[in-house]
């Protein structure tokens, strides 16, 4: 399979330039495969735990902005942040918050601060953010884990969607790669481009050199034969992995007003390969008083889909 990608880049803020300047990734050549095939990692291997947070932010209600703060502050106020947080439905707008936010420029590094490329033509698009002490230490000789490649990989899709992947070392297998895919899976009654795209998603998984990673994200799962397509394609869904039932993570909670008969659904998912899943759980969207002139305030929740947090050990 031809897997159409084009190259992105990973940004951390220099405090001197007042600038997010591009940060070096690793060209050191990856050795031939160290295994092929997945299950093989010894169980006596000393494995990277590492956290996870994704989100879809909801570009299409009122304030994104604004409601895309209140998302932010209530991942970083946890006890430890995220060691890598997937958005989803990113609006320039909101895009240019995430690069002013204090907080992100002295604790993260970014995809997509370099130019606007990839909103050319969309209306919003998927970033990454990864934890500056566990992802760019490395390239300095530190401790942390080595950033090898940014990339997005081009899908079939009415919408302009794509899949944003950033590839590390393996930690514990030598001359292999994980890959993170963070993507958003084309809407509505597109089975058969959601079809073709985990297709495609799960095959960077599988490359020669590639030890297995994650996908995650809004698959826009609305039918059953959309919730097979995560095992179809030789994955494992995290949230069945660790025997949870329910899930749902649009339509959530009594605020939400749902029209035409639709009921609440695990539309965002984790899709894993050669990792393991430690811990899972739904983040609530909280909601957020918007004053009126001369009028009641009115209420929007954060997004209309709820935050994903796992723990996956690599």
């Amino acid at each position: 399979m031809l897997i159409q990608r084009s190259c992105r880049a990973l940004s951390a803020f220099n405090r001197s330039t007042r600038r997010w300047v591009r940060v070096p990734l690793s060209t050191a050549q990856k050795d031939s495969l160290a295994f092929q095939d997945h299950a093989l990692l010894s169980p006596d291997v000393k494995r990277q735990m590492l956290s996870l947070v994704s989100w879809n932010i909801d570009a299409f209600t009122s304030r994104p902005v604004i409601r895309s703060r209140c998302i932010l502050d209530s991942i970083l106020q946890k006890s430890q942040s995220p060691d890598i947080i997937f958005f989803q439905e990113v609006t320039t707008d909101v895009r240019n918050s995430l690069l002013n936010d204090e907080r992100i420029r002295t604790r993260f590094i970014m995809t997509d601060a370099e130019d606007l490329a990839s909103f050319k033509d969309v209306p919003f698009t998927t970033m990454t953010l990864l934890s500056k002490e566990l992802f760019v230490e490395a390239t300095d000789g530190g401790i942390g884990l080595t950033l090898k490649g940014v990339f997005r990989v081009a899908l079939p899709s009415k919408f302009g969607r794509d899949g944003l992947c950033v590839e590390i070392a393996h930690p514990a297998a030598s001359g292999t790669v994980v890959r993170f895919i963070n993507t958003h899976l084309d809407s509505f009654d597109s089975l058969s481009e959601r079809t073709e795209q985990m297709i495609i998603l799960a095959s960077v998984l599988c490359e020669r050199g590639c030890a297995g990673g994650i996908i995650a994200g809004d698959f826009n799962s609305v039918s059953s034969e959309d919730h097979e397509l995560v095992a179809q394609n030789g994955l494992v869904d995290a949230w069945v992995a660790l025997g949870k039932s329910n899930g749902a993570t649009w339509g959530v909670g009594t605020h939400a007003i749902l029209k035409d008969g639709l009921q609440p659904k695990r539309l965002d998912k984790v899709a894993m390969l050669g990792v393991e899943v430690k811990t899972m759980e739904i983040l609530y969207p909280d909601s957020l008083e918007l004053p009126r002139p001369l009028e009641p305030p009115v209420y929007k929740h954060w997004s209309d889909h709820c935050g994903l947090s796992c723990t996956i050990a690599v």
